[in-house]
C-alpha cells in the first residue's frame, strides 16, 4: 500500500501505476448476496446445478456489475491519503466486461491514476484506469475508467 499525507502529495501519481492489489476469492455467497441486493437473480448467477448442465462456463458466474462494484474497495486496499475527510464515487467511463468470472475465481485490480481535476470545497476528482484480473486468465473480468471525488 502507498500512503500519501495530502491530496497534494497524491498528485505525484498522475500518469503512474498504483501498487497491485491482493487476490479476492469470489464465492457463491457473494454472488447470491449481490443477486439479492440488485434483484438480478438470473439462473447463470444463482442456480449452480443448472449452470453445470447448461452454461458454457460449467458453473455459476458473478454479475459483471459485481466486479465494478468492487472497484472502490480494491482501490482502498492499494493507497490511502491521510488528510482525506471523505471520498465519493463520481462515475464510470468506458466500462467493459471482457471475461466471465466463474464462482471461486480470484480477482485483483491493476490501476493507474489517469488525471486529477480540482473541485470546490478542497476536493479533487480523480480518474483511474482499472483492470480487474482473474487469476489464471489472460483476459480481465472488467476494464473501466473509474472516477472518484476526494475531499480534505
Amino acid at each position: 500500500m502507498e500512503v500519501f499525507n495530502t491530496i497534494s502529495d497524491f498528485r505525484t501519481m498522475v500518469g503512474k501505476v498504483l501498487p497491485v492489489g491482493n487476490w479476492y476469492p469470489i464465492t457463491q455467497q457473494m454472488i447470491d448476496d449481490f443477486a439479492n441486493a440488485t434483484l438480478d437473480k438470473q439462473w447463470i448467477h444463482v442456480d449452480a446445478e443448472r449452470a453445470v448442465k447448461e452454461s458454457p462456463f460449467k458453473s455459476t458466474i458473478a454479475h459483471g456489475f459485481m466486479s465494478v462494484a468492487m472497484i472502490s474497495k480494491l482501490l482502498e486496499e492499494v493507497f490511502t491519503i491521510k488528510s482525506l475527510k471523505m471520498g465519493l464515487n463520481y462515475g464510470l467511463n468506458k466500462v467493459r466486461f471482457p471475461n466471465a468470472v466463474p464462482v471461486n475465481s480470484q480477482l485483483r485490480m491493476l490501476s493507474k491514476v489517469v488525471s486529477m481535476e480540482d473541485l470546490p470545497n478542497n476536493g479533487v476528482k480523480v480518474t483511474f484506469a482499472c483492470s480487474i484480473e482473474i487469476k489464471g486468465q489472460k483476459k480481465p473480468a472488467c476494464v473501466a475508467e473509474f472516477l472518484a471525488a476526494f475531499f480534505e
